[in-house]
């Protein structure tokens, strides 16, 4: 069954290409054994040689990006035609001793390509796959590489298992070690788990550890609640509940310590302010909304125009439904804001020039079309000349 799964014939590197005694690990082969596979999965080979020399002459051969991932320990990726294939030099003098040093046991599984083999599962992985649990392999080995704690919580997130109660107890003993691991390499990590179907779940495990502590500010931060179960499309739910989990977790001054890019720390800030904005009280954000004038309200969709869904996480289920239906038309003047004229028009009807005034004007028009008082361009025009006249006063 996992053979057929993995179709080593539809690989774009012949079976051939790789020398005796070459094995497929690691998550392919889990996914493999779960249905989970997509038609390009990410393969991980562990080879008993040079895995740099044979990921160069793979790529001489066959094309494709070579990408050197631990030259000391001969750790490479070839990317290909939309495959990713990551090759490692076998530690241990045998198969199942590099198997023994990975991270979990249903990571720790291995299908030699030589036509015939069996699966090499030396610590129970396939019985972990079978429980729907989460086993580390040692305890030594989650010390190796204390990012394997956090590693953990996101595959349980991802896949729906449960941590099984003696990792979690080395989790809970060692997470302060994570401290010690480069930044981005748990910001990676930190992303596929807020992007996994349980990720909220997840990442609120990963703080009762305490394995996110190094990076986390002091707050404030919103109101720990369950998610909303919004009715995104997958496109939606792809931008926004990532961005409304880290957001309950991280400020911009955190993803920087994570070396996050700069767009993430911006878009997690802004939405941060108006949820401390409309949740600073008990009463929740309809009160909040209460709160705002027009022009903060306006300033609200301006900064939040391609991540309202995001903010919806934190609404009354009614409310929120409201206004995804409203954000979804994209003609809703005060949910899409746009000037309802533009600055070139204005300049050629009403003889401006480029200046602060004409942006304070456009900015005027914008909020009276935003509440409907502006409809069609005569009466943007009409509304100028009425501006102009009051400034000029």
């Amino acid at each position: 069954m996992l053979r057929q799964a993995i179709a080593v014939e539809d690989w774009p590197w012949p079976p051939d290409s790789f020398p005796t005694g070459t094995a497929l690990v690691g998550g392919a082969v889990r996914d493999g054994l779960l249905g989970r596979l997509g038609p390009q999965p990410d393969l991980d080979l562990v080879v008993p040689g040079d895995a740099l020399g044979l990921c160069n002459s793979l790529s001489r051969r066959h094309g494709g990006r070579v990408v050197v991932l631990d030259a000391e320990r001969s750790i490479a990726r070839l990317v290909l035609r939309g495959w990713s294939l990551d090759l490692a030099r076998q530690v241990g003098d045998d198969l199942e001793s590099d198997l023994w040093r990975r991270d979990f046991r249903l990571n720790a599984m291995a299908l030699p390509l030589a036509p015939g083999s069996e699966l090499i599962d030396p610590t129970g992985g396939l019985g972990d796959l079978v429980e729907g649990e989460l086993v580390a392999v040692r305890e030594a080995n989650l010390i190796d590489d204390p990012l394997r704690m956090l590693r953990g919580v996101r595959l349980a997130a991802e896949l729906g298992f449960r941590l099984e109660p003696r990792t979690r107890g080395w989790i809970e003993r060692h997470h302060g070690r994570i401290s010690e691991v480069a930044p981005e390499r748990v910001l990676q990590e930190l992303e596929k788990l807020v992007q996994a179907p349980s990720g909220g779940k997840g990442l609120g495990e990963a703080l009762s550890y305490g394995l996110l502590d190094p990076w986390r500010s002091s707050g404030p931060y919103p109101v720990w609640q369950p998610e909303l179960e919004l009715e995104l499309t997958p496109a939606e739910a792809a931008r926004a509940l990532p961005l409304a989990r880290l957001a309950r977790v991280f400020d911009a001054a955190s993803l920087e310590r994570l070396r996050s890019s700069r767009q993430l720390q911006q878009r997690c800030e802004r939405l941060r302010h108006w949820l401390l904005r409309l949740l600073d009280n008990a009463e929740g954000a309809a009160s909040g909304l209460q709160r705002l004038g027009e022009a903060e309200r306006l300033s609200l969709h301006q900064q939040l125009e391609e991540d309202l869904p995001a903010l919806l996480q934190f609404f009354p289920a009614n409310l929120a439904a409201d206004w995804l239906a409203r954000w979804r038309n994209t003609q809703d003047p005060l949910f899409h804001p746009r000037p309802p004229i533009d600055g070139r028009s204005l300049q050629d009807q009403l003889g401006l020039s480029p200046s602060r005034q004409l942006g304070e004007l456009l900015a005027h028009l914008t909020h009276e079309a935003a509440y409907g008082r502006i409809q069609g361009q005569q009466e943007a025009l009409r509304q100028a000349r009425l501006w102009l006249e009051g400034t000029a006063a």
